[in-house]
């Protein structure tokens, strides 16, 4: 069972974090292009690029220019360790063990706007490229354009035979993939909320149910579609009646 989850906007760059054999991102190469094309704009070019405030484009144009193709741990820093948005907080890596993070990097493939794909050890520099910007280069209308094929291919070859793929990305980041041409089966994981007597999606606490859904097959050494159902983190409940064969639906 893989595991496709969303980066986050928010950083962590102070924490202490464990030694072990981390990894150069897979699509580096193609992360050094990316920058190349954004350390060519100003700072009011990535601020209407992106619609950012003036702080956050002077901050990430400063980001591009000091950007490196070699990523070690004295300037880098594990995607896992580094991701600190809402999915990450209901994640929780601060609690696993040992086992729990290797079983994670095996398990937890990352969409990225910058970097394709990205494993939980693989190194990066901090970063604000969202999957859904209009960066426009080389013919590319868009990154997603730019990714689609490179990513599909890598997931085909990096699951293994009838291994199922759990959709815990956003809808923003799972576009960058090609659905039709994946080899594997994917499972949609969705989580609703009653407000006002309705079931609504609410960004803030789907996110950090993404998070506990992702620990929760991780610790649980969770790799049948229906072992997925029995998932109770933060109130949540399987709902038969709202899901389908490849879409789990839970509610509370």
């Amino acid at each position: 069972m893989k595991i496709l989850l969303s980066p986050a906007k928010k950083l962590d760059l102070k924490s202490k974090y464990p030694n072990y054999d981390y990894t150069v991102p897979l699509f580096i190469n193609e992360a050094a292009k990316l920058i190349e094309v954004l350390k060519h704009k100003s700072p009011e070019e990535i601020k209407e690029l992106m619609k950012l405030s003036d702080n956050l484009a002077n901050l990430n144009w400063e980001r591009y220019q000091n950007w490196s193709k070699f990523h070690t741990t004295d300037t880098a820093r594990p995607a896992i360790f580094t991701f600190n948005g809402d999915v990450y907080e209901g994640l929780d890596i601060k609690h696993f063990n040992e086992a729990d993070l290797f079983k994670a990097n095996d398990k937890i493939r990352i969409l990225s706007g910058l970097y394709g794909v990205l494993r939980p050890f693989d190194l990066i520099y901090p970063y604000r490229l969202e999957m859904g910007t209009k960066l426009q280069f080389d013919g590319y209308k868009n990154l997603y354009e730019f990714w689609h094929d490179k990513v599909t291919d890598f997931l085909n070859k990096d699951a293994k035979k009838d291994e199922v793929l759990v959709n815990l990305a956003s809808q923003e980041y799972f576009k960058a993939i090609d659905k039709k041409k994946l080899k594997n089966p994917v499972v949609d994981i969705v989580f609703k909320d009653y407000k006002d007597g309705e079931l609504k999606t609410i960004s803030l606490y789907a996110k950090k149910a993404r998070g506990m859904m992702s620990s929760f097959i991780i610790q649980n050494n969770i790799d049948k579609v229906d072992d997925l159902k029995l998932f109770n983190l933060g109130g949540y409940q399987y709902d038969e009646n709202l899901s389908e064969e490849n879409k789990l639906v839970f509610t509370r």
